[in-house]
Order: structure tokens, then C-alpha cells, then sequence
């Protein structure tokens, strides 16, 4: 169960969901946790144990045994039968006892075992487990957040421990308790004070015969809980009596159960897990799912009991298995200058028609085109063969231009954007309305997989060609599409284009009843024109600024490195987290209770040594010389490795399919991650220069914008009157929670006041408040208390954000975009508050994404009105940036500052912070 709860919170913010609205991830965690095993391990014999429902002997000695557990989340408690017949899949024993916890039951089959010969391997990440280890026995934990798996026997119990013996960690156990199953252990006492107690006396009922030689608070309650501390302890004790039998033929490892596990697979839509099991050759919709999609394409009645409440639009596809091979279908070749005039006078006279392109690469501004295909109803398709020679290619587009360019023509296409920049490429302006089904599933579904191999096989019961099939697997010696017969081509090309279109048809009223037709038809895909034009132009990089950037990073990393080994006296790797937690919690002794990683670690993160920094100047330097590091290495000296050779620009790669709440992302590089807070981290903007002598940069950046939609959203008088008399909203929010005038705050208290703004936009809690202001808990809470007894309707924006989701499973923006959470009425409060935390945020930092969306929009279709040369450039969070003619400054300034403030009706004033320079760091 353990291994089960771990997978299941390890993916919980980006949960596996299938398209029936089946949370998967602890059963694709425990699978892939399994498989990883059987792999490395090899073992000869294997078996799973769990608990029963059952009470056993320790819920009888101590009533509250594991009472204060957290109920179960309900998308797990669904999941585990699942689990159980994976493993049944694998042909691998599952034991249970009624009466005796899995813990004791792996504790006595391994002692068996060990007695018969065999080297045993408890797999678990549960502390409790040491106690077990022996010359034989070994405790192996499973790989955790990019650390390796662990093998842990005596020496390093021992060691763990700080024990001379195994049996200790028992006594340990008993004194410090565990809060998770309710032992209660003795109170004032830790992992660190019972390690030294047991050192010193070496077990428990020594200790409680010798409390005369401690003093104070410990000895009283030592002596006070003693008996309370040996049921402690007794309960921590694995129990090596169980009445169950090793039987060693039953354990033996044996080869998985084909027709067992392949449906299941299927119904929980594990495509590259079974890849895995059973090579390239499984095919998910070949094997008939259990319980999965049970409905035709005429709509016959199908079983929705998974569908969980909150989940996206409903759709139940056909029946699976469909393909090329069993699928009539009519796809043709285009290879005559004859029959491709033939297509372009067909597709002229459509009111839509769907298409997609071939090429040699995935980056649209390198890769060369092979390839068109196009379908105007189900089932039939076109596929266009292109030349390599360049004026040949340019002949065979000269029949499709007008098409593309007809603005009364919708283009239907996944991923589409991808299709217009390569077209770009070849002269082609593709014009009209668009329909991306990618983006339309994003609408309807955003937290899943939006791909058109899996939108295929869960909506239209249909696999796909796999590109692997044409060009190979992916790797070194993949293949290139001009490679492939053209009738292997054709078939694969034109299914590409029919398969889109026949999702068309099934997302259109998907988004009717997601009430995202008009997001989708007035946003999204508009947005889709826009981007490609801003990836298209990309941005202009001083390579000679970096350079010297770069070689100043490095001066001074190496100068702050000398600095922090005189400081530690000793030479280490800094870059190591194993060899700074070493320095800095043992030779120095910064933190006497410094955490450690469940590998032993200590724990070096950034909050780690952020809350440490204030009291060591090493710990400053050891931050600077990381940022210095990832400074160099993310950004000095990566953009210069990504200018396009034939532009001479870089071209990053915007993400409107990612984050579920409507921010864009991007990549290549990742624009949204440019350092902005800190001096040095503002440099890498320097680099982004105008065109040339005669351009500028441009900067036109909301300011305070979720602030605002706050104040918008939630009516609070206070807020919007801040807002409407143009106050320093922090200043005005310290004032009121401290009961000061505004004069008279200080810039303390403006820092908590803004930490408190902005915090509670994400569902903040007195605890994360005093964490990231460093002050204590009760004061947060104080500060939190009065923030909302001075703004009421913030408070009441909140209780009532929460409790529409709780009622429709959803929170929306001020556009209408949903955020569905699955986990509002969950009955675990760990994954209740992570949904209600999402409740309050989406609709805030949604509708910010949606607001400078809108504003793009418009920018874009002024420029291309008036006939401007300046281009918008980047998009970052809450900031556009333009590369202006200077002429074409003043006009710039006033379109951008015009479509931000008025994007989305609002009551409160939209501010647009202006700037301008030859770099963006002049300019922002």
C-alpha cells in the first residue's frame, strides 16, 4: 500500500486520466515501479502482500491504532482493485492474512525464507522495515524523485540509525512514535532524542529503569508515559510469527498473462506500458477492454461507471479496435500536376476542408516539406507527394496557394500552427477561420493528453498509423520521411488528415457543452495566427553581449567558489547535494536539525538554504554561486546554440496546449523563465536587441493584473477603491490590516502585505505565509485573520469559488474556461485542499491568460489593418514585446496600451506600464 499511496500523490498535480475520466496513476506508478524491478532485479521468486480491511491484534491492544489516518482518496480507493489485477496479470502471488497487518506477514515469510537459503528483499519505503534486515535480509526501496533505488542491510540500518544493533530500531520507533499510524511513542521526544537515549542506554525498558540519571521535562515524562511508550514499542515490532507458510513453488517467477493483461491495458489505456510488456507489436485497441468504451458510432447505450464527477464533457466513443487494416476507407495519391489541379479546384469550393503536412523534422523552421494531405468528408483523403528540388515544390504549392490564402475557407487541422509556419517557409499565408482539434480537446479536457494518436484512440475507438512504423524508433537512427515508399506514405498522410476531421465532428458539440465555443472560436484559435506570425519573425540576439556575459559568470563563479571552500575548509563538489548537506550540517554545524531526504541525505533545495542564508554568509554564497551556475548554463550560453542559421534570430516555440490554466508556455527557449527578480538574472535581457539602428523594443506589461482581477472578481469595496483612487495596493493593504495610515507603514510591513495579496491568490496558508515571510506561524494567522475582516469580499470570493465547484466540479474564468477538479468533494483533505487552493487560483491567473490573449489578438489584426512594420516579438506572463520601426513608436504605444486596457470589460482601472530601449532590459 505504500508503494500504491506514493504513486498515486507522486502524479497527483498531473494526475493520468483516462477518457472515461479513470484516475490511473497509482496503478501506472505501481506498474511502472514493477517493471522497473523485474528488469533490474531479476528476482526467482516474487510476491505482493496487503492489508485486509480486517482488524488485527494491535487495534486491540491499542484502540487508536491508525485512527487519525486520512480517508482514502476516493480515485484511489477505485484504483486498487486494479492494482490487484495487475499484479494477478503478471501471474504473481498476492497474499493477505486476515487478522495480521502485510508488514507481518513479510517479516515471517522472509525469516523463512532466509532460513531455507535464500537472500530476501523486503521492497518498501517504510521505516519500520529495518528492523528485519539481517546478514540475509535487505530492505530494497524503490526509485524516488530522481533517485536511484536503494538497497539498504545492516550496516547501513546501522548506520541510518546510529544503532549497534537492528532490533534497536524498535526501541527507536517506540520513543518517537508515528504520527501516521497513530503510535503515540513518548511526547517531547524525536527521532534525534531517542537515537541518543538509545546510544546511551542502549533499549527502551533500560531507559525506564534508569530515569533517575535524566533530568527536567524528559524524566517526568519518561516515567509519567512509560507504559504508553512499551505499547509504542510493541506496536512498531513486526510481528515473525504469522501462521502462513513459504511455499517456494508458488513464488516462482513466471512469464505474465498475455490475455490477461493485455485488456486490461486496454481499458485503462496504457499504450507505452504495454509497448513495454509485450514489444511494438501490442496494440492497445486490438485487445478487447474489460470495461472500457462500449459504444458504436450510432450511439448504442455504454457502461460511464468510472466516469468521475467533475470530470471534462462526457463523450463515450465506439467500440475499440478500429484501423486502417479493418476500417473501409478511400484514400488516394495526388501525383500528376492533373490531379492535384483537380484537388485545388475541389477544396476552392468547399466551405471547409481539413489538411496536413509531411515533412522531414519536427521544427517547422528547419524542416522541409514531403508531403500534403487534405479530406473534406469521413473516410476519404488525399495525399500530395512534394519534391525535394525547391522550385519543383514551389510549382506543385502555386496549385494550393489561393486555397490556403482564401479567407471564407475554415482550416481544420491538429496542431495547426505547426502546418502554418512551414508553409510560411514556402511563401503560403494560410488565411481564414481555423479549427485546431488539439486545441479544441484542451478546451474540453485540459488536463489530459491532447495527441492525435491518443485523441483518436479514445474518441474514436481508432489506432492511428504509428510514425515508428515508417521511419523507425525514435533515436539516432530514425529514419526520414522522403525515405518511405509513397504508398506507404499516402496511406499514413492522408489517414493523418481524415482522422482530424472526423474529430472535428466529435469535438464540436463537445465544446457546446463545455460552453466553450466561443473561447475556442474567438480566442484560441485566433490566437493560433498570431503565435505563428511571433514565431515566425523571432527575436534578435547579441551574441557579443552573452559572450562577454558569459566570461564575467564565470570570473565570478569561480571567485565565490574559492570563497565558499576557504569559508568550509574544505574542497567539495558544491554541485553535489550528498557533499554540501556533509559540509554544511556536519563539519559546520549550520542546523543541528537539519531534515534529511529519505535516502539519508540532508536536504540542500533552495527553501532549504533560503531559510538558512539570513545566518550564513557561506549559505549566501552557495545560493549566488548556483544562480551563477544556472545563469551560465540555461541562458549565456544557450541562446547563441539556438539561432536559426538562416534567420539569424531565434525562434522559441509557444505552448498553447500545457498549462491548464490558459497561460501560454514556451520553449526553446522558455521565455517564461528568464530571470527577472534578481540584477544579475535581468542581464540575460540585454541580449535581446532591437532589429537594427532604426528599431526599438517595446514593452507594454500589465501591472498588479491578478491583483486587479481580484478586486474585479470578487466586488471587494476596499479593493476596488484602492484600485479606483490609484493607491500602492500593498501600502493600501498594509494599512488596513495593521490599523495604520498610510504614511505611517513601514517597508516591512508593505512586504507582508504584498506577500499576503499575492499569496492568497493561490489559497495561502498561515503556515506557507510565515515560511516565505520567516515569521511565526501565529503571526501569519493574525495577519491572514485581518486581511479578511478588512477585506470581506475577498474572503467571500473564496468560500464561494470553492462551494460553486464543490457543486459543479468545475471553476471557470471570466471567458468561460473551465478548470475541472476532480478532487473538490474528496473525503482526503490532503487532496480536498489541493483542488481548493486550484478552485481559487484558475479563475484568477485564467483570466489573466485569457485577457492578454484577447489583446493579442487585437494588436495583431491593427498591425496587419494599418500596414505597420513593427512586429510583437515575445509574450512573458503579463508583458508583450514589440521590435518597432521608431517611426512607428508613438502608434505602437497607443495600440498596445488601447487593446490590454480594454481586452475584457472591467471595474477597476487596467494599467499597461510602458517602456522602451534598445534591449529588453531597457525597455521592461
Amino acid at each position: 500500500m505504500a508503494l500504491i499511496y506514493r504513486a498515486y500523490f507522486a502524479l497527483s498535480k498531473t494526475p493520468r486520466i483516462t477518457s472515461s475520466g479513470f484516475n490511473t496513476s497509482a496503478i501506472f506508478g505501481f506498474a511502472n515501479t514493477l517493471l522497473e524491478l523485474l528488469r533490474t532485479q531479476q528476482p526467482s521468486h516474487i510476491a505482493v502482500v496487503f492489508d485486509t480491511m480486517a482488524p488485527t491484534n494491535r487495534h486491540a491492544e491499542f484502540e487508536s491504532y491508525k485512527a487519525n489516518r486520512q480517508a482514502i482518496p476516493e480515485d484511489l480507493a477505485a484504483a486498487i482493485p486494479y492494482v490487484y489485477k495487475l499484479i494477478e496479470g503478471f501471474n504473481i502471488p498476492l497474499i493477505t492474512l486476515d487478522g495480521y497487518e502485510a508488514d507481518d506477514i513479510i517479516g515471517t515469510l522472509a525469516k523463512q525464507a532466509e532460513t531455507r537459503g535464500y537472500t530476501v528483499y523486503c521492497m518498501t519505503p517504510d521505516k519500520d522495515f529495518g528492523q528485519l534486515v539481517s546478514e540475509h535480509i535487505f530492505i530494497y526501496k524503490p526509485a524516488r524523485l530522481g533517485n536511484g533505488a536503494e538497497v539498504l542491510g545492516v550496516k547501513e540500518i546501522l548506520e541510518k540509525w546510529e544503532v549497534t544493533d537492528v532490533q534497536q530500531v524498535i526501541d527507536i520507533l517506540g520513543l518517537w512514535g508515528d504520527s501516521v499510524d497513530n503510535i503515540p511513542g513518548i511526547p517531547g521526544i524525536g527521532e534525534k532524542t531517542a537515537k541518543d537515549l538509545i546510544k546511551r542506554f542502549g533499549s527502551m525498558e533500560n531507559i525506564l529503569a534508569n530515569t533517575d540519571q535524566l533530568k527536567g521535562k524528559q524524566k517526568e515524562n519518561l516515567e509519567t508515559f512509560a507504559e504508553q511508550g512499551l505499547i509504542s514499542k510493541k506496536l512498531a515490532t513486526i510481528q515473525l510469527d504469522v501462521p502462513v507458510e513459504l511455499e517456494e513453488e508458488k513464488l516462482v517467477l513466471r512469464e505474465p498473462d498475455r490475455e490477461a493483461l493485455e485488456p486490461l491495458f486496454a481499458e485503462l489505456e496504457f499504450r507505452t506500458l504495454g509497448k513495454r510488456v509485450f514489444g511494438e507489436e501490442f496494440n492497445v485497441l486490438d485487445a478487447k477492454p474489460a470495461v472500457g468504451a462500449q459504444m458504436d458510432l450510432f450511439g448504442n447505450a455504454a457502461d460511464n461507471s468510472l466516469q468521475a464527477p467533475g470530470a471534462a464533457a462526457e463523450y463515450v466513443p465506439p467500440s475499440a479496435g478500429r484501423s486502417v487494416h479493418n476500417t473501409p476507407h478511400a484514400y488516394f495519391l495526388a501525383d500528376t500536376p492533373e490531379l492535384q489541379q483537380e484537388l485545388a479546384a475541389l477544396l476552392s469550393k468547399q466551405q471547409r476542408f481539413c489538411f496536413d503536412t509531411e515533412t522531414t523534422g519536427t521544427d517547422a523552421n528547419t524542416a522541409d516539406l514531403v508531403g500534403l494531405s487534405f479530406a473534406v468528408e469521413p473516410g476519404k483523403a488525399w495525399y500530395v507527394p512534394a519534391c525535394p528540388d525547391r522550385a519543383e515544390c514551389l510549382r506543385l504549392l502555386a496549385y494550393f496557394k489561393p486555397v490556403f490564402e482564401n479567407e471564407a475557407i475554415e482550416k481544420i487541422g491538429q496542431n495547426i500552427k505547426y502546418d502554418i509556419l512551414l508553409l510560411a517557409r514556402y511563401g503560403i499565408a494560410v488565411h481564414g477561420p481555423l479549427f485546431d482539434t488539439m486545441l479544441a480537446h484542451y478546451l474540453i479536457d485540459p488536463d489530459t493528453r491532447h495527441g492525435m494518436d491518443a485523441l483518436a484512440e479514445n474518441y474514436l475507438g481508432y489506432t492511428p498509423i504509428a510514425i515508428t512504423e515508417l521511419i523507425g524508433p525514435r533515436g539516432k537512427k530514425q529514419g526520414n520521411m522522403q525515405d518511405v515508399d509513397i504508398e506507404t506514405i499516402k496511406e499514413y498522410a492522408a489517414e493523418d488528415a481524415d482522422i482530424t476531421l472526423q474529430l472535428k465532428a466529435v469535438f464540436e458539440p463537445l465544446l457546446e457543452q463545455a460552453e466553450a465555443t466561443e473561447l475556442a472560436r474567438n480566442v484560441e484559435f485566433p490566437l493560433v495566427h498570431v503565435l505563428a506570425e511571433m514565431e515566425q519573425c523571432g527575436v534578435n540576439i547579441d551574441v557579443p553581449v552573452l559572450r562577454q556575459f558569459s566570461e564575467t559568470l564565470e570570473r565570478d563563479s569561480s571567485a565565490i567558489e574559492k570563497t565558499i571552500y576557504e569559508k568550509a575548509g574544505v574542497r567539495f563538489n558544491i554541485a553535489s547535494p550528498k557533499q554540501l548537506g556533509e559540509v554544511l550540517f556536519e563539519k559546520l554545524q549550520l542546523d543541528p536539525k537539519a531534515k534529511k531526504t529519505k535516502t539519508g541525505q540532508y536536504k540542500t533545495g533552495e527553501d532549504v538554504l533560503l531559510a538558512l542564508a539570513p545566518k550564513s554568509d557561506i549559505v549566501k554564497d552557495i545560493l549566488e554561486f548556483r544562480q551563477l551556475q544556472k545563469l551560465k548554463s540555461t541562458y549565456v550560453d544557450a541562446l547563441p546554440q539556438l539561432i536559426n542559421p538562416i534567420t539569424g534570430r531565434v525562434h522559441t516555440s509557444y505552448n498553447q496546449a500545457v498549462a491548464a490554466t490558459g497561460r501560454l508556455s514556451s520553449t526553446n527557449p522558455n521565455l517564461q523563465n528568464i530571470p527577472i527578480r534578481t540584477e544579475r538574472g535581468r542581464e540575460v535581457r540585454k541580449a535581446f536587441i532591437a532589429k537594427d539602428d532604426d528599431h526599438v523594443i517595446l514593452s507594454a506589461d500589465y501591472s498588479q493584473i491578478e491583483l486587479r482581477l481580484v478586486a474585479h472578481m470578487s466586488g471587494d469595496e476596499g479593493m476596488l477603491d484602492a484600485f479606483a483612487k490609484g493607491l500602492d495596493v500593498h501600502r493600501a493593504t498594509a494599512a488596513k490590516v495593521y490599523g495604520v495610515s498610510l504614511e505611517a507603514v513601514t517597508s516591512e510591513q508593505r512586504r507582508n502585505a504584498k506577500a499576503v495579496n499575492f499569496g492568497i491568490i493561490y489559497g495561502q496558508s498561515a503556515f506557507g505565509l510565515s515560511q516565505n515571510l520567516g515569521i511565526p506561524r501565529t503571526e501569519a494567522a493574525q495577519i491572514i485573520e485581518q486581511y479578511f475582516a478588512q477585506y470581506p469580499g475577498i474572503k467571500r470570493y473564496m468560500n464561494d469559488t470553492i462551494n460553486f465547484a464543490k457543486e459543479n466540479g468545475f471553476v471557470e474564468t471570466l471567458l468561460k474556461r473551465r478548470r475541472y477538479l476532480r478532487d473538490i468533494n474528496s473525503a482526503n483533505q490532503t487532496v480536498r485542499g489541493f483542488a481548493e487552493r486550484n478552485a481559487i487560483n484558475a479563475p484568477i491567473q485564467g483570466s489573466a491568460a485569457d485577457m492578454i490573449k484577447v489583446a493579442m489578438i487585437a494588436i495583431h489584426e491593427a498591425i496587419k489593418q494599418r500596414g505597420l512594420r513593427g512586429r510583437m516579438t515575445m509574450q512573458v506572463h503579463d508583458e508583450l514585446v514589440f521590435d518597432v520601426p521608431k517611426e512607428e513608436l508613438p502608434i505602437f504605444r497607443e495600440l498596445a496600451e488601447t487593446h490590454m486596457k480594454n481586452a475584457l470589460v472591467m471595474s477597476v482601472p487596467i494599467v499597461v506600464e510602458l517602456g522602451e530601449g534598445r534591449n529588453w532590459l531597457e525597455a521592461h
